[in-house]
């Protein structure tokens, strides 16, 4: 069993940007700018924020952080939106999610310009990925991708199951996996709710879960010599911790992993490489080389 060190390497990425943009500015070239908008004081919002303002240090990016309180309408947060499609020196930009339930999100989603959307989640971006076209990919998935690539996992021709539909996670990795361009597997989308989930999942030489439920993978899902790649990260509470929680993933770490011929931990797996594919996002988007017509 080898463990798939998510947090090394995110840091190998994020140096060899830094490298990157350190060249370009030498060439007389910008500095990638990227741009966060935060509404409100959701704590695991402010942590994740924070902790894209520290990775565009490590990558010598320009940051800029736009707070809103929760009572913003959703027309000032349009009009923000628009104000950082029109400014030529943002690269790209993200609104920090959820929002609050007087905001539509998929409104605000729709509103940002697909050129400088380097969450991957506006409408054109996911079409334009889902027909293998360029894009900015969704961070996780790519992230994922990543780390198969980096550690010589073949992925062609396997049978791929993937637990979970969301149109973060598990919509976009089924059309990554599938794609002759990228996983090239022949892919089964599972949840919750399918009948023989267990006959599935024995079945899968390349398992990846983003169900959201911690330990629903258990050792008797797993075929021997698969890799495992765990997406959860639910907040259980442990007093003896200091912030009275863990992260657990969705899989039975102990129990599975000496089955495994590769798997993720949680944390140090999955998490730390999102962060750094949006760092890789807005590198590509300063590129400006994905959509040649960036500004009209």
């Amino acid at each position: 069993m080898q463990l798939i060190d998510g947090k090394a390497t995110a840091a190998a990425i994020k140096k060899e940007i830094a490298e990157e943009v350190a060249r370009r500015v030498e060439m007389g070239l910008k500095r990638p700018h990227l741009a966060a908008v935060l509404v409100g004081h959701d704590g695991g919002s402010e942590t994740y924020v924070r902790n894209k303002v520290l990775a565009c240090e490590a990558c010598g990016f320009t940051s800029s952080l736009i707070r809103f309180e929760d009572d913003v309408t959703e027309e000032e947060l349009l009009d923000c939106v628009a104000r950082l499609n029109r400014d030529q020196d943002v690269d790209g930009f993200i609104v920090q999610l959820p929002l609050p339930p007087h905001i539509s999100e998929q409104r605000i989603i729709e509103a940002i310009d697909y050129r400088k959307d380097v969450d991957g989640f506006h409408p054109i971006n996911v079409g334009r990925m889902a027909i293998g076209l360029p894009c900015f990919i969704s961070a996780t998935p790519k992230g994922i991708l990543e780390l198969m690539r980096r550690y010589g996992i073949e992925t062609r021709g396997k049978k791929c199951v993937i637990l979970g539909r969301s149109n973060i996670v598990g919509k976009p990795m089924a059309q990554l996996m599938m794609q002759k361009e990228f996983g090239d597997a022949t892919t089964t989308v599972c949840h919750s709710h399918s009948a023989h989930l267990k006959k599935e999942t024995l079945e899968a030489d390349i398992l990846i879960s983003a169900i959201g439920q911690p330990g629903f993978v258990t050792a008797d899902m797993v075929k021997p010599g698969a890799v495992v790649i765990d997406v959860g990260t639910t907040r259980v509470p442990d007093a003896s911790r200091p912030k009275g929680f863990r992260l657990a993933g969705d899989v039975d770490f102990d129990n599975v992993a000496p089955l495994c011929s590769y798997i993720t931990p949680v944390p140090g797996g999955v998490g730390p490489m999102t962060i750094t594919m949006l760092m890789l996002n807005t590198l590509e988007a300063s590129r400006r080389e994905l959509y040649i017509t960036y500004h009209d």
